[in-house]
């Protein structure tokens, strides 16, 4: 199986992602052990990466929420 690129920095992506995850999970009757294992470990792998880059859109916002601010004052 080939490995797949995924751009962890996009949050649609990862969130897609875990969605299939997700979804291999339930479609299984009986998880193979190891298979399962390499799900989880690509799943930690999207939501730290998704944790990241939260942070970073929410420091984004809260710099254009100041920059507006400072706007707002010298009007």
């Amino acid at each position: 199986m080939a490995k797949e690129k995924h751009n962890i920095k996009n949050l649609s992506e990862n969130l897609k992602n875990l969605s299939k995850i997700t979804e291999w999970f339930e479609a299984q009757e009986e998880v193979d052990v190891e298979e399962g294992l390499k799900k989880v470990k690509q799943a930690a792998v999207l939501i730290k990466a998704s944790k990241e880059r939260l942070k970073e859109v929410e420091n984004e916002f809260e710099e254009i929420k100041k920059e507006v601010n400072l706007e707002d004052e010298h009007e």
